[in-house]
């Protein structure tokens, strides 16, 4: 880690501003929240991507997840990827992969020792954690306890009746479009770690948590998955949010003056997200 961190509490709660080595020598900008577990127990350990439908968003746009999974009591590093259509896939997924072998290499430091090890995002970073966590089972490192996927953004098809929905009239698709720059080529949109949604093995996955929204343009590929999944054999604890007041718009809010509607509800279900899967993953 290093020695230049800068501790800030312009948001709620505190994080810390650091920068994170690649094996090729880049830096990649970091920030921290939450803090390890009280009297030895180690807090989950949770690595965290931003939203932004791939071509926009921040540290500063991924607060608001970020603090929410800290307040349920995680240590949370949240990546600042890169961003397309001047660093379209694989670049975000490799940097993504990179940033969890280094959360894991300094789990203990982080977030204690035996620290259960999570991803997790929202939008378009809940895609990159789906993504990463397919490429962590693939190269069986580091051991994942589950995902965390908030309105993910896992098929490109953008055909589903909530997207339609949610788009109503407009001949402007964000997430279309983002998808469109993501992807960058035909051989994206076929591979898994780039579309979760179209990968056809699944075995050997974590523990998985799905959070919605029930009017959500990502309800119904979302809840597709959760089924995929569940099809697989793996434990799936999956959440719509009725009434979701600016779901998912408020998980997107940098420095939003008010909790997320939503808040009570998010924390709920990650407390009993962690844990379940910590419980799994120990057994």
């Amino acid at each position: 880690m290093s020695d230049t961190t800068v501790k800030s509490s312009a948001l709620a709660p505190d994080f810390i501003d650091t920068v994170a080595p690649t094996a090729s020598g880049e830096s990649v900008a970091v920030r921290l929240y939450g803090s390890k577990g009280k009297s030895g127990e180690p807090s989950p350990l949770v690595l965290h991507f931003h939203g932004g439908a791939f071509v926009e968003g921040d540290l500063d746009s991924g607060c608001t997840v970020a603090g929410l999974l800290a307040t349920a009591g995680a240590r949370v590093v949240s990546v600042a990827y890169p961003l397309s259509p001047e660093h379209p896939f694989p670049r975000p997924l490799e940097i993504g992969y990179e940033m969890l072998q280094w959360s894991y290499k300094h789990r203990t430091r982080l977030a204690g020792k035996g620290a259960p090890m999570y991803v997790a995002g929202e939008e378009a970073g809940a895609n990159l954690a789906a993504g990463v966590c397919l490429m962590a089972r693939d190269q069986r490192h580091p051991p994942l306890a589950g995902q965390i996927l908030l309105s993910p953004m896992l098929n490109p098809c953008a055909g589903t009746a909530s997207l339609r929905a949610a788009n109503g009239d407009a001949t402007e698709c964000k997430w279309a479009e983002g998808w469109s720059k993501f992807l960058g080529c035909a051989y994206g949109g076929i591979h898994p770690y780039a579309v979760p949604a179209m990968a056809q093995r699944l075995a050997g996955l974590p523990a998985t948590l799905i959070m919605v929204g029930d009017k959500d343009p990502m309800h119904d590929e979302a809840l597709a998955y959760a089924s995929r999944l569940q099809a697989a054999g793996h434990l799936v604890q999956q959440h719509v949010f009725k009434v979701a007041q600016q779901w998912p718009d408020a998980l997107l809010e940098p420095r939003a003056p008010e909790p997320c509607p939503c808040a009570g509800a998010v924390l709920e279900q990650l407390a009993l997200f962690f844990e379940t899967s910590r419980c799994r993953a120990q057994a």
